[in-house]
């Protein structure tokens, strides 16, 4: 196995400027098969040297911005005893001002985000091996990227984690109610604009608007609302999620109900009813799945103030599925 001996980086990945202040590596996905280069973070093995036992890959929500989950992550990295847990995570494509940006709106849909998830795996895989275990981890649509993923590619899927999985008649949610008319056509262009404005707006004025995010979180925050073309994307793609994320998928829930684990919120307008419909598949058979009811203080968005208590959770997945 070759790549870059000082961050383990793997050949498929192009490292951008290091930053010795993080445990991981930043990175792009080159472009390939017409899907434009995606932002990445990589966390090595602790152990140097060694091939990992287990990938975690990480698979954001809407916006899919990886910066917001770096303190999650890199939680799950602290508590991993055996030193051989690397992780992935990639952004959605045209979401993460990182990345360059795409003008092409077809690239924001579902199934495009869906080949990029997919194109990453299999780079993963391939580069890997059957001697590496790739578990999926999916916060929100990222769920439902994560399923299609489980669904093309079962073999080689070790396990999947639904965080607060978004999977099921989105659309039919108190938040898909409220706000998909204002991702339909022309709005996401119209709202785009508003970073324009927001370029004489300083961190500390955001830091207001926002008082529950910590500093390092509205500096991501204030990124995205600086990129039109972030904006455009993540309002385009949350267009699609209304239109595309519909009836259940009850066949590959059931299918692969030895693979998967679900996080769900006390209360989520962004899942609402679909917890039931979802937990209704395993009713007959619940010791088959995985499934922990959150405390109602960590919300849908856990990653801007709760990425210690979900990353605790998902570590203890990791080791009762024989992962770390």
């Amino acid at each position: 196995m070759t790549g870059d001996i000082r961050t383990n980086l793997p050949p498929f990945l192009e490292s951008l400027a290091p930053d010795s202040s993080v445990q991981y590596t930043n990175a792009l996905f080159p472009a390939s098969d017409n899907i434009p280069s995606a932002h990445v973070h990589w966390w090595p093995c602790k152990r140097v040297g060694v091939s990992p036992s287990t990938i975690l890959l990480f698979i954001p929500g809407n916006p899919g911005i990886i910066d917001f989950y770096h303190p999650f992550l890199t939680a799950i990295r602290n508590q991993d005893g055996s030193g051989t847990l690397a992780i992935l995570s990639h952004s959605h494509i045209g979401h993460d001002p990182a990345a360059p940006a795409s003008c092409t709106p077809s690239n924001y849909a579902l199934p495009f985000q869906i080949q990029n998830s997919l194109r990453i795996f299999d780079a993963t895989r391939i580069f890997f091996g059957a001697n590496t275990r790739i578990v999926i981890a999916g916060h929100s649509v990222g769920s439902w990227v994560a399923l299609q993923v489980l669904k093309l590619r079962a073999a080689a899927v070790a396990g999947v984690f639904f965080l607060f999985p978004t999977i099921t008649d989105i659309a039919c949610t108190p938040n898909g109610r409220l706000l998909s008319r204002l991702f339909r056509p022309p709005f996401p262009c119209v709202v785009s604009q508003v970073a324009r404005v927001l370029h004489i707006m300083p961190l500390a004025i955001l830091c207001r608007l926002f008082p529950h995010y910590p500093i390092s979180q509205a500096r991501v925050l204030q990124s995205f609302l600086l990129s039109p073309s972030s904006i455009f994307a993540a309002l385009t793609m949350a267009h699609d999620e209304m239109l595309s994320i519909r009836e259940l998928d009850v066949a590959t829930l059931d299918t692969y109900r030895h693979q998967i684990w679900f996080y769900f919120a006390e209360n989520d307008d962004w899942v609402d009813r679909g917890k039931e419909t979802i937990l209704h598949v395993f009713r007959a058979d619940p010791d088959t799945v995985k499934v922990v009811h959150g405390h109602r203080d960590i919300p849908h968005a856990f990653c801007i103030n709760h990425s210690e208590e979900l990353a605790a959770e998902c570590y203890e997945w990791l080791v009762s599925g024989g992962f770390v």
